[in-house]
């Protein structure tokens, strides 16, 4: 009996040369629509599907291979009696190859502005079904999707007259992976059209971007995947102009430093170390944003990721050059700034467009067994609600250097203390297990530079001991939430000490 191949598909790469292949090695090739109109301008015998179902294509397109005469030949099994019986009862002819590529359903709603009726007519049905059948049946079917493959199929068909079973379920797992990613894309689109947050079930999908030489150890495996409908103003979507490929902490440390860098519009810079900042500068230019950036902390930046918002000019890439850092990311790199950066072998440079500073809908995190999924923290400084209990108020001078600790500790892992001037933090503390820990270490690193300086806290104060710590330092303005109990003993605390205290009204833990 002559073999049969059935093709359908949506991404013609490749198509003709295989088609070509599959026709000299005596198949006969079935197909429809705009696929055999392709294969037939390009001088490949076809036979349409119509003609072996004798049912027309309807419903402009959308009925044409849901046919009983299609996937009994996609799903009997070869070596069941019954099923042959059947087959021939019933003018059954097997297929043993099955080709097929989906409808543009990803592309379609990543268009702006995309009407609700195109995203629903690519939504492909008979498509995930001759894919599944075929899959299912990988015992006796060849299941392409991926057009890379086309290449060993025939390589394997003209060696061997046929695929090798454990190929053949390679290919119907990629393609499971593939109908599961699809629907994915279809449900998560469907759940935000129906204004659903939190559904029942939640499937998500991702694409492997790299296998990791390593995870967060050199005993752990790792990949990096990308959402394929995540947001562009990400790591994952950075053009790697130069350097070693990424690592696990490397990829942790930049979407740190990455997160923070948006919430700047002026030039500013962030130098971050396991995924804390350790030093942020702004200014009127990228270099003097830098040069205060790397004075917070000369000495946690060595082995740092800096993230720029503005091109990284020749003066800029010169100071860069001079320290050892990881990675650099900034939306572009001068010509003369790619020059002087690229001699330094192993660095880092990414390019991401910071036009668009979008966000992903949802922040996930894993935990054993489970998932947790949050919106991101977007609450700045403009949506607090901002209220003074002090007897002092802060000075214009104040008031600037509070907003930037403000946008500062919300990146900072809990508990957090930000010390901070105008345009560059003096002192970070995170991560203790108390808040005044955290705020001894923010102010020891400040030290002088402590006296007249501010500070934001990204919880309440439990006690007035951080206040009497930072008054002790020099402190003389402090930015947090407030909504302790025991407000009322900071507020004195600070009136006594003569400290401007600002409430925001909400925190910004980071764990």
């Amino acid at each position: 009996m002559k073999k049969r191949a059935l093709i359908s598909v949506s991404d013609k790469s490749g198509l003709l040369e295989f088609a070509r292949g599959i026709e000299k090695l005596g198949y006969e090739i079935l197909s429809t629509g705009g696929t055999k109109g392709f294969l037939e301008e390009g001088g490949v015998a076809i036979t349409a599907v119509d003609a072996v179902t004798g049912f027309p294509e309807i419903l402009g397109g959308r009925v044409k291979t849901l046919h009983p005469l299609i996937h009994g030949g996609l799903l009997a099994k070869r070596d069941d009696a019954q099923h042959q019986a059947e087959m021939t009862d019933n003018g059954i002819s097997p297929i043993d190859i099955v080709c097929v590529n989906l409808y543009p359903f990803r592309d379609t709603i990543s268009k702006p502005d995309v009407a609700v009726e195109d995203a629903i007519e690519n939504i492909d049905i008979g498509g995930p079904s001759m894919l599944r059948s075929a899959a299912k049946n990988h015992a006796d079917v060849t299941v392409i999707v991926d057009a890379a493959d086309y290449p060993r199929v025939l390589a394997e068909l003209e060696a061997e007259g046929t695929t090798a079973p454990a190929f053949r379920r390679q290919l119907a797992a990629k393609v499971f992976r593939h109908t599961a990613a699809y629907d994915a894309y279809i449900a998560e689109y469907m759940t935000e059209l129906a204004g659903e947050e939190f559904p029942s079930q939640l499937t998500v999908t991702y694409e492997r971007q790299q296998v990791l030489r390593y995870g967060e150890n050199p005993h752990q495996k790792a990949a990096f995947y990308r959402s394929a409908l995540g947001s562009d103003f990400s790591i994952a979507n950075a053009e790697q102009l130069h350097g070693k490929e990424l690592s696990y902490n490397n990829i942790q440390d930049a979407n740190a430093a990455l997160q923070l860098i948006k919430e700047f519009e002026g030039p500013a810079a962030v130098a971050v170390k396991h995924m804390n900042p350790c030093g942020v500068g702004t200014g009127d230019t990228l270099t003097k944003a830098f040069t205060k950036a790397y004075e917070a902390d000369a000495t946690s930046i060595f082995g740092g990721i800096v993230s720029l918002n503005r091109e990284v000019d020749a003066e800029t890439a010169e100071q860069l050059a001079g320290i050892f850092l990881e990675i650099i990311i900034a939306p572009a790199f001068s010509t003369q700034a790619l020059e002087i950066l690229t001699a330094k072998k192993n660095i880092r440079l990414l390019s991401i467009p910071f036009e668009s500073k979008n966000t992903d809908s949802w922040n996930m995190v894993t935990v054993e067994g489970g998932l947790l999924v949050q919106e991101p923290d977007t609450y700045g400084f403009e949506e607090a609600q901002i209220s003074v209990p002090t007897e002092q108020q802060p000075t214009e001078e104040q008031w600037a250097a509070l907003k930037l600790g403000w946008r500062v500790v919300k990146h900072v892992k809990s508990n957090a203390i930000v010390v901070c001037d105008r345009d560059m933090t003096r002192g970070i503390g995170a991560g203790q297990m108390n808040r005044v820990g955290s705020a001894k270490i923010a102010l020891n690193q400040a030290g002088e530079a402590a006296n007249g300086a501010c500070l934001a806290s990204d919880a309440f104060f439990p006690m007035p001991d951080t206040v009497e710590a930072a008054a002790q330092a020099g402190i003389k303005a402090i930015i947090q939430p407030g909504g302790s109990k025991k407000d009322q003993e900071s507020i004195d605390k600070a009136n006594e000490y003569g400290i401007a205290m600002v409430f925001t009204g909400n925190r910004h833990f980071k764990h």
